[in-house]
Parts: C-alpha cells; structure tokens; sequence
C-alpha cells in the first residue's frame, strides 16, 4: 500500500475514533503532499513523501527545543506526541553506530582528512541515509571524525 492511501486511511480511522492529534498530523502531511504535487505539477513517489515528512519531522523537533526553552510543557508533550505518529511513516530510523558506519566508509571513499572536506563526506553520506536520519546527527559524527 502506498504511503498516501495509508495517510487516508489513518485520516479516516482518526476521524472515527476522534483522535484529533492524529487527524490533525495526518491532514497537515496530506496538506503538505498537495502543495508539493501542485507546485511541482507531479505525482509525487513514495519516496518524495517519506523526504516531505522527514522535514516537517525537522521542523517538530526545532519546535520542540524552542518549547522546552520557554519550559511550555503542554505544547512538548503535543509535539512529542506529533513526532511519535510523524516516525510512524518513515522507514525504520538507523542507530549512531550503523550512521557511524556509514561515514567511515564516505570518508575512506572520499579520503577525507581535514574539516574542509566535511561537504564531500556529507554528500557522500547524506543520500545513503536519506529519511532514515537526522542530517543534525550526521553532521556531528561527521565532524567528530574530520576534526
């Protein structure tokens, strides 16, 4: 099953159980869907939409650091709760230690040595774990190994 019936599927499940946290997440991925095809005049694949919630997964967690700064505890917990059923459709999420694979090889491959080379190392990671990891958390253990 494609990812966009799943999301009607679940739009239509949240909408009879009334789970309006669902409803709403599930309505703003289909949203951000229709943007993306209608700006793009495309169909999009199901890998385009696993790249559209990855980032709107992004922008939750940038929230959520802005709301555990201003310690508003009713809007981490909805965020949290919104990140929970974003993950629910992106593909199983890659552990430190298989991204930190990943870069050693990028690093052998490119012969990396310096921080300069830090842009072909991630173009050579980035696409390898696309969807399946935080680039924040790529760009870390990148670094830890180039400086």
């Amino acid at each position: 099953m494609s990812i966009k019936q799943r999301l009607m599927d679940d739009l239509k499940a949240a909408m009879k159980s009334k789970d309006k946290v669902r409803k709403n997440v599930v309505t703003m991925i289909r949203a951000a869907i229709k943007q993306s095809e209608v700006d793009q005049r495309i169909e999009l694949t199901d890998e385009d939409i696993i790249d559209i919630i990855s980032k709107q997964g992004k922008q939750k967690r940038d929230a959520l650091e802005d709301f555990k700064k201003a310690e508003r505890q009713d809007l981490i917990d909805l965020t949290e709760t919104e990140l929970d059923i974003l993950s629910e459709y992106l593909p199983q999420q890659l552990t430190e230690e298989e991204i930190d694979e990943i870069v050693k090889m990028a690093i052998d491959e490119v012969g990396a040595n310096s921080s300069k080379d830090m842009g072909k190392v991630m173009g050579k990671v980035m696409p390898k774990v696309k969807g399946r990891a935080d680039g924040g958390i790529v760009n870390r253990i990148v670094r830890q190994y180039l400086e």
